[in-house]
């Protein structure tokens, strides 16, 4: 067949390098401070699931979606704040310095990201759970159902 992927070899240094070397990798010392960098932004939904069986629960979680959305299927814990509602008095039930995690649907989705610039922009720490809905049930994480629990 020639269609087969060849054998793994020792590495080499070929006059032309492949596609993947054609960009040099970065120093590892440029590497460390960017993935270190990243992960202040953003958390994975094993963590989240990790630290809410835990109960080392130290974020507060919420579900960007629509109450709608909310009611068919959630994180559980999750509360339902949609990224549009999250304003200066809604926030301040909450102290200055709490973290929160917030998740929509999935990487196709952007509520997230609005999310997070809202809050950033009201003064709070924020953090996106990567995947949402998407990534928690391709880890196989069990959903909640029932009617929006709404930040008050």
């Amino acid at each position: 067949m020639t269609d087969m992927i060849p054998e793994p070899q020792p590495a080499t240094h070929p006059a032309t390098p492949s596609y993947v070397a054609e960009t040099p990798a970065a120093a590892p010392e440029a590497i460390a401070t960017y993935y270190a960098r990243k992960l202040a932004f953003e958390t994975d939904c094993w963590d989240v699931h990790a630290s809410l069986a835990s109960g080392r629960i130290d974020f507060v979680l919420l579900d960007v979606r629509s109450p709608a959305m909310f009611e068919r299927s959630h994180v559980p814990g999750a509360q339902n704040l949609p990224h549009g509602k999250m304003t200066a008095h809604r926030m301040s039930q909450w102290p200055s310095d709490t973290l929160f995690v917030v998740y929509c649907a999935g990487p196709h989705c952007n509520g997230t990201d609005k999310a997070a610039l809202r809050l950033a922009r009201l003064g709070y720490r924020v953090k996106v759970m990567i995947g949402g809905m998407t990534g928690w049930a391709d880890e196989g994480f069990d959903f909640e159902t029932g009617p929006a629990n709404e930040a008050a």
